[in-house]
């Protein structure tokens, strides 16, 4: 709280440099400077877009709604910051253009629209809405710059004629006047996920929230090329910098986008139950073979192995969680997953038995696939946090695997279930599995049929029984 409180004195500052210079005009001189202009917009654009193209591909990975309207909030910004860039007299058009003049007072009211949604407690419906529609949302973020580009490079109305700062204050205070209310609502909410979180990305979001909300004021009440008109800038690159920095601490720690972000994903995101498949594989006798190979033998296998492995998983629409040695932890999520992580299987198995140099001597892979319930979240170790599911159907896709001799595939009754007619595979019964008090049904995957087709629905029931 201390901490939030020195945070909220120190964004207050910039507030009252601002009402001072204009109180005091002597103060406020000017500097007509284009090329310093030009750059310090057009750094502030850049970097807001590398951070709103982080945030995008961390929220894709994750799934996580608000982190994806923080995105835009950031692409936004930084395209009409570009737009404004391009207005510095000189740089595209010889004159003034109301289009790029006030470019960036519409950027940010659109950022702070984003800023807001981001805040507000969002539902399972409403974050998979988000989510369902993000490509139309970042189609809509493109399409808005490049009609208002269009309308300012060719000075078509209503865009066409310059505005005066004093015409422009008006609307520039009612679009600060909604700004500021999106703005201070959303940096409310993370001053608050900050608290109880003790997350520094979600303190730099909520101090970027102010400085921004600050920074249209400036742009409404500032004289042109003076001091004050210079603050609004670089409250904005001031704001972009604060959660950059944040975000490389993080990430020097962490090593991982889906992770540094971790400190404003939703609270489903930290945790949620899903239905998904998980694939677990390993090399058989690795270790013997190991103990009488040379070290870098063992490793030139293992990139051979893996370089062919993990392509398969990703075609397949898969992620791999965690290698470990010589074993692969690969977790399949959303609609077909048991088919997909089955299909990967066999695919992993053809492509490791194919790998260019492959020796006679090297070990094979076993691999085991289940299906199931499992708990999906963030696993909380600091410097190494990681997105794993847990639970019995994770420890049960494991013992499953360890069942499996070299080049075969063993999948779980769950699994075989929600394959379509015509896979071939081989009934091992009911096997006892370490751990388990009940046995679980398992099969020897030989086959796919191509293209999918239809699921066997009447063994379902039977074969799921008794599966984690």
């Amino acid at each position: 709280m201390r901490r939030a409180a020195l945070t909220a004195a120190l964004l207050a500052i910039p507030l009252a440099g601002l009402f001072v210079l204009l109180g005091v005009p002597d103060l406020d001189v000017a500097w007509e400077h284009q090329p310093s202009h030009f750059w310090l917009v057009l750094v502030s654009a850049l970097l807001s877009f590398l951070l709103g193209f982080l945030m995008a591909e961390a929220a894709a990975r994750r799934g996580d709604a608000r982190v994806l309207l923080v995105a835009l909030a950031f692409l936004a910004s930084s395209g009409f910051l570009a737009l404004h860039a391009l207005a510095t007299p000189g740089v595209l058009l010889s004159g003034k253009n109301a289009g790029f003049q006030i470019a960036s007072a519409i950027g940010l009211l659109i950022a702070a629209g984003f800023a807001g949604a981001s805040a507000l407690p969002l539902g399972d419906a409403w974050s998979a809405a988000v989510l369902r529609e993000r490509r139309l949302l970042l189609v809509s973020v493109g399409v808005a710059l490049a009609v208002w580009a269009v309308l300012a490079l060719g000075t078509l109305p209503p865009l066409d004629e310059p505005v005066t700062p004093e015409a422009a204050r008006g609307p520039l205070l009612v679009l600060w006047g909604a700004g500021v209310l999106l703005y201070g609502f959303a940096a409310y909410r993370y001053a608050r996920l900050y608290v109880r979180r003790r997350a520094p990305v979600a303190l730099a979001v909520a101090s970027a929230w102010v400085l921004l909300a600050e920074a249209m004021l400036a742009v409404a009440i500032s004289r042109n090329w003076h001091i004050s008109w210079w603050e609004w800038h670089l409250l904005m690159l001031l704001a972009f910098a604060l959660v950059a920095r944040s975000v490389w601490t993080e990430w020097k720690r962490e090593g991982s986008s889906a992770e540094v972000f971790a400190d404003v994903y939703e609270e489903r995101t930290l945790g949620r139950h899903e239905e998904l498949s998980v694939l677990f594989a390993d090399l058989q006798g690795f270790t013997t073979f190991a103990e009488r190979t040379p070290p870098d033998e063992v490793r030139r296998m293992l990139d051979a192995y893996f370089s062919a492995a993990s392509p398969v998983v990703r075609e397949e629409d898969g992620e791999v969680v965690q290698t470990v040695g010589d074993a692969i932890f690969a977790v399949f999520r959303g609609e077909g997953h048991e088919f997909r992580a089955a299909r990967a299987g066999l695919r992993l198995q053809e492509a490791c038995s194919a790998v260019p140099g492959r020796r006679r001597e090297w070990p094979s892979f076993r691999v085991g696939v289940n299906s199931g319930e499992a708990l999906v979240g963030l696993v909380q170790a600091p410097g190494a946090r990681s997105f794993t599911p847990t639970g019995d159907v994770v420890n049960t896709g494991a013992r499953l695997e360890q069942q499996a001799r070299a080049g075969e595939v063993v999948v779980s009754g769950r699994t075989r279930a929600a394959l379509p007619d015509g896979s071939e595979v081989e009934d091992l019964g009911d096997l006892p599995v370490k751990g388990k008090q009940r046995p679980v049904r398992a099969y020897v995957l030989r086959a796919l049929p191509a293209g999918g087709g239809e699921r066997d629905e009447g063994l379902r029931d039977e074969d799921a029984e008794g599966d984690g």
